[in-house]
């Protein structure tokens, strides 16, 4: 009886372990706001001009993609002049947005 308690007990401890629940959030093809975090967004930054994206209202570095990745941030439409339009999708996980697809909309 005691070998059966304890083979109980690792099962239940095995699977606490594997099953431990994650805080991230998964985001499909969603329309957000994306700029440079620390121009537009006011953002302390981790060093130079970096890209973010604020999904429903807070804020989030990002990384798979960088703000040179979409022009020149400087220009009159860049990343740290305004603020654009981009469809993406990615997981908010360690209070970053890792981005597997990103698409600047056109600016107005």
């Amino acid at each position: 009886m005691r070998k059966v308690t304890i083979a109980i007990v690792a099962m239940l401890f095995l699977i606490a372990c594997t099953s431990t629940q994650t805080n991230d959030t998964m985001i499909r093809n969603q329309i957000v706001d994306a700029s440079c975090g620390q121009c537009q967004f006011g953002m302390k930054p981790p060093g130079s001009c970096d890209l973010a994206v604020r999904i429903d209202g807070k804020s989030y570095f990002v990384d798979g993609a960088s703000i040179d990745d979409f022009g020149d941030a400087h220009a009159q439409d860049g990343f740290c002049q305004a603020v654009r339009s981009a469809v993406v999708t990615g997981t908010i996980k360690d209070g970053r947005f890792h981005a597997t697809e990103i698409t600047v909309q056109p600016s107005e």
